[in-house]
């Protein structure tokens, strides 16, 4: 299984990475149905930090996503799906004891790290670009004082030459 095909399915919501039961019953080469009946058997395994259930608005919000959602598929869901987080996901393994959900899972771990260091790699490269931007802002500070310098040099205060008239009082 591919790390990409993976980190496709992975969404943000709710300020999580998380993954939707349909897409890790399609991994698991098991029917959604399967998937959520494991997991309500064995509900105190998936507290909310874990696993939680789609609003109609979240849904819809990321239904609109999908490029590649097959008509039929998802039209008009009867139940809203879970969204798994990352322990939500490793939490699976143990409900779904099957070798091909070890393997599965496994692989979903690498991706969330994968995905997670992608993010601390780009944050790092922001805060150096930010630092880049702030020190040549104060270069161009400098330059443009320069040239204001050399363009306007700053005049001594002059006597005026003439006669002056006073002005009546």
């Amino acid at each position: 299984m591919e790390l990409m095909v993976i980190q496709n399915k992975v969404h943000t919501l709710r300020g999580c990475k998380i993954m939707l039961d349909f897409d890790l019953a399609e991994l698991y080469e098991i029917e959604t149905k399967v998937l959520k009946q494991a997991v309500r058997r064995n509900i105190e395994r998936f507290p909310d930090d874990f696993m939680f259930e789609l609003t109609r608005e979240e849904y819809l919000s990321l239904r609109s996503q999908f490029v590649t959602l097959e008509k039929g598929k998802g039209r008009h869901a009867k139940y809203l799906p879970f969204a798994f987080t990352e322990q939500g996901v490793a939490m699976l393994s143990s409900v779904l004891n099957s070798y091909k959900a070890i393997q599965v899972n496994i692989t979903i771990m690498r991706a969330f790290v994968s995905i997670r260091q992608h993010y601390i790699d780009s944050k790092e490269l922001r805060e150096r670009i930010n630092k880049l931007e702030d020190e040549m802002q104060v270069k161009f500070n400098d330059i443009h004082q320069a040239l204001s310098y050399l363009l306007k040099p700053p005049q001594k205060e002059r006597r005026q030459v003439g006669f002056r008239q006073q002005s009546a009082k």
